[in-house]
């Protein structure tokens, strides 16, 4: 399928998903957008996109949703609603793929936007497609049986899961207002940062679903695994606290249980399959250009 062409239907319109509808509103394509606040469908609207007000944790608002040739389901998830993480990320999907018109043609594609958290190596092991899945927290469980829940389902010869690292970029710099704000930060020292610059992300969901042939799987990452004190220590330079001073976290925290899965991201696949080449091929490069540029969708 022409990239260029053809309709979206988005869940999770965010963060990275606003990043794709742009793109895709840029050259003539129709948006469908799903949120559940009304001030968010204005939003939308007067950026040419085509909202949906609903709620995928309740099935009864998702009637008449649009057939489109492709489907992107970008969920985040929002701690303060109150919600459990399964409910949205597997309840969720089930409420969709339950509603959603039956695909008929070869060319349509549903993508879903998965983490590299479904992965629970400790060592600094490196990790492709190929790897075992060993979730040891709740949202790579939830994010697992998700995927699970759409292989298995009638669009799953028409899926396309991509298992993402950190996504960052302008807006969401990991732990920069702490720098700015304190001069210190107090952080897990051990264990690899796998990172996706945001714009890479999206160029990759599009490079997705052009290219790839489902069922298709790819851990996304922009293949330079960084130690977290490295990443802290760029950071505190770029943002001009050479001098920057690391406390470290209790190895039984929250953040120190976080540090245990280290692992190392290799994203070759998505290179050699989806024929792409990174913007920001790495996190020096990327917090460059993230620290310079303003969010520009504040508010997504």
């Amino acid at each position: 399928m022409n990239a260029n062409a053809g309709s979206m239907l988005i869940f999770g319109c965010g963060y990275l998903g606003r990043r794709v509808a742009n793109a895709c509103t840029s050259v003539g394509r129709k948006v469908f957008a799903v949120t559940r606040s009304e001030n968010t469908a204005e939003s939308f609207r007067k950026q040419g996109l085509q909202p949906i007000v609903a709620d995928i944790t309740n099935p009864d608002s998702l009637s008449d949703l649009p057939k489109t040739d492709c489907i992107l389901f970008a969920v985040g998830f929002d701690r303060t609603v109150g919600i459990p993480i399964e409910d949205v990320y597997v309840e969720g999907l089930k409420n969709v793929l339950g509603r959603l018109p039956r695909f008929k043609e070869a060319h349509q594609r549903f993508i879903y936007i998965s983490s590299t958290g479904v992965y629970g190596q400790t060592n600094g092991d490196w990790v492709d497609e190929d790897s075992p899945c060993q979730p040891v927290r709740v949202g790579g469980k939830a994010c697992l049986a998700a995927e699970e829940l759409l292989q298995s389902s009638e669009f799953g010869n028409a899926s396309v899961i991509l298992r993402l690292a950190g996504i960052y970029g302008p807006g969401r710099v990991p732990r920069q207002k702490d720098v700015v704000d304190a001069g210190e930060i107090t952080a897990a020292t051990t264990g690899y940062l796998n990172l996706i610059h945001v714009e890479d992300a999206a160029s990759i969901v599009l490079a997705a679903e052009a290219k790839a042939t489902p069922p298709a799987l790819y851990v996304v990452s922009d293949g330079s695994p960084v130690l977290r004190s490295e990443y802290y220590r760029e950071l505190g330079n770029q943002l001009g606290v050479p001098d920057l001073k690391i406390n470290d976290v209790d190895p039984d925290s929250p953040a120190g249980q976080r540090a245990r899965a280290s692992k190392r991201i290799r994203s070759d696949l998505i290179r050699d399959e989806l024929g792409l080449s990174l913007n920001y091929g790495n996190y020096k490069v990327g917090l460059a250009d993230s620290l310079r540029v303003g969010d520009g969708l504040a508010g997504s």
